[in-house]
Parts: C-alpha cells; structure tokens; sequence
C-alpha cells in the first residue's frame, strides 16, 4: 500500500482537518464532530438539504455541501456508513423551521442511520424529514435494490436549486424525486482500490482485464473480461442505460463522464467522445456535459457514465448557479 498519509487509523480525521482548514470561511462542523459538517452562512427560511454516507468518495458526500447545494452531510469512515447521532447533529444545525430533506444512495447502513435520525429529529426536536433515495446504478434488474452513484450528484443540483429559490419542504421533495428518477448510471472499473485501515485492494482484476458494472464499494458487476477498447466499452455502458430509459428522439440529456480516482481526463473525454457519437445517431440532444471526478472509489481506475433526462422544469434549475469547495456550476 502506497499512500499520502500518517497513519490508516487517522486516516478521516486527517482529511477532514486539511478541508476546513483548506476551507474555513465556506464549512464548520457541530457538537465538536467533525463528522457533522455544515455550510456556513446558512440561508434563513430555507428548507435544509442533508446528506450523508462513508468516506474515500471525494467528492461525494461532502464535497456538495455550499451555496445553491446542500447544507450539511454526515460523514463515516471509509466505505462505512455515519451514525444516527451524526446525521441528526447535522439535521437540527440545518433546520431553520422549513424542514429537512435528505438526500442519500440506497445502501443499508445509510438507511438503518438515516431512518433513525428522522425519527429522532421529529421526536426529540419536532423537526419534518422528507427522504429521496438516490438509485440510480442500472447494473441490476431490481430497480427497488439499485445502488445510488454518481448519479445522485444531479439530485443534489436540482434539489438545491429549488431550495435556493425558497420552495417548500414538499416542493423541494417533488423535485429531488423527480430526478431520481430521471438520472441513470453504469460503471466499468479496471482496478481495485485500497482502504488504508485495511492496507490491501478490496479485490482483484487481473492486468488485462475490466470488469463493467461494479460499484463504488467494489461490489459485483454484470460481466468480467479482457479490457476492450473506449468506443466498445461505452456502446457496453450506454445500452443497458438507454434501455432503462426509453429515451425518444428529441429527448434532451446532460451527461456526466465520471471519473473513479484514477482515470485521467484525457481517457474521460475519449469515452465522452463515443457518447455523443451513440446519443447523436439515436437523435438525443445533449444540453451540457459534466466531465471530472465527481463520485471517486479512493484510487480505483475506471469511470461511470450518468444521463440525465431534462424537461423545461429540470433544465432551469440545473443551470442555477452553485458553489462549493469541490464544484462550481458553469454557466448555462
């Protein structure tokens, strides 16, 4: 194991500690945690965004929270999973009597904390919690257990969007839902990664081989083989997304090529390349495409590919400005 660090036992708190201090007039943390983080410069009135969810994905979770996004996320250690206590820190700091929305992937320990942290923000606090649960890897069939990736960054935008422009609780819910169910995502990796507490790669993918399909946690893709090249591995990607879809001619997409720690742009936009080649001949039109690391698996090579289906309404409100440390929206 090769890595940047003191020790794999303080791994997080290090982290953490060079993001507000690299940051300290845009985040804080609450109740002395700083697993519990916070924007700063919190907009009265407004209906508080929350996420949350294990390290090691910068910049997912964390790296969403600022103005136009959210306003707080819980952070675990990697690849785990914050706690209840956490999450409700969190909550009961953003909450400024319009409620709370939470925005996470559909994995199980999140659900068991965030759960509990709504039931306890609504008793203990008398806080109102609406939940959307990110779902969009197509890698399965069961569209109920599908994992929440790199998609859910688009769920962030438009939701902290609408909330910006000081929508209700319920308004703000039906727009975050909305785009969960609008947005589509595979991943290819061609590489583990290394958790530094456990100081050996997750799993094994041989020198010449790929495997499209997998997680973000490296768990279990659709199909193992040879590494193919860009073009054949995104007409791979791009069918089972396409299919999910139902996607018409005339349809309008934004498109997110992401990268999962350790692919290089160049090798992003070789793979964006051959997406628009596939929505051009189906007649889709693509509004914007967002290109980068946006949901990382530590040092894991490979990438994602998420659509993003935009009406009028969804359109509008992905184009508002947002600025965090880790993104700042361009303008549309």
């Amino acid at each position: 194991m090769k890595k940047i660090i003191n020790s794999p036992g303080m791994f997080v708190n290090d982290m953490l500690t060079g993001i507000y201090l690299a940051h300290p007039d845009e985040l804080t943390y609450v109740e002395g945690d700083m697993h519990a983080l916070v924007r700063k410069n919190l907009k009265p009135g407004k209906v508080g965004l929350a996420t949350g969810g294990g390290s090691g994905h910068l910049p997912l979770f964390l790296g969403y929270v600022g103005e136009g996004m959210l306003d707080g996320c819980s952070i675990g250690d990697v690849f785990q999973s914050s706690s209840a206590q956490q999450m409700l820190a969190v909550t009961k700091a953003i909450d400024s009597g319009a409620g709370v929305l939470y925005i996470y992937g559909n994995y199980g320990g999140d659900k068991m904390n965030f759960e509990m942290a709504a039931e306890m923000a609504d008793f203990e606090d008398n806080i109102k919690v609406n939940t959307v649960i990110g779902k969009d890897d197509v890698s399965t069939d069961d569209a109920d257990n599908r994992r929440g990736v790199a998609g859910i960054f688009f769920i962030y935008k438009v939701a902290g969007a609408a909330a910006d422009q000081m929508m209700d609780l319920d308004e703000v819910t039906r727009i975050a839902r909305k785009a969960a169910d609008n947005v589509r995502t595979m991943g290819v990796a061609l590489s583990p990664c290394t958790i530094p507490r456990v100081g050996k790669p997750s799993f094994e993918l041989g020198e010449n081989e790929m495997e499209i399909g997998m997680g973000i946690h490296g768990e279990a893709g659709i199909r193992r083989g040879q590494l193919s090249t860009a073009n054949e591995i995104v007409d791979e990607m791009m069918e089972p997304i396409l299919e999910d879809m139902k996607l018409r001619e005339e349809d309008e997409v934004a498109v997110l090529i992401n990268g999962l720690g350790a692919t290089p742009l160049e090798e992003q936009y070789i793979a964006f390349k051959r997406v628009h080649t596939v929505l051009t001949n189906r007649k889709i039109k693509i509004y914007h495409v967002y290109t980068g690391e946006f949901a990382t698996s530590m040092e894991m090579a490979g990438m994602s590919i998420s659509l993003f289906k935009l009406d009028d309404e969804l359109k509008a409100l992905l184009s508002k400005p947002a600025a965090t440390p880790f993104f700042v929206q361009p303008q549309l």
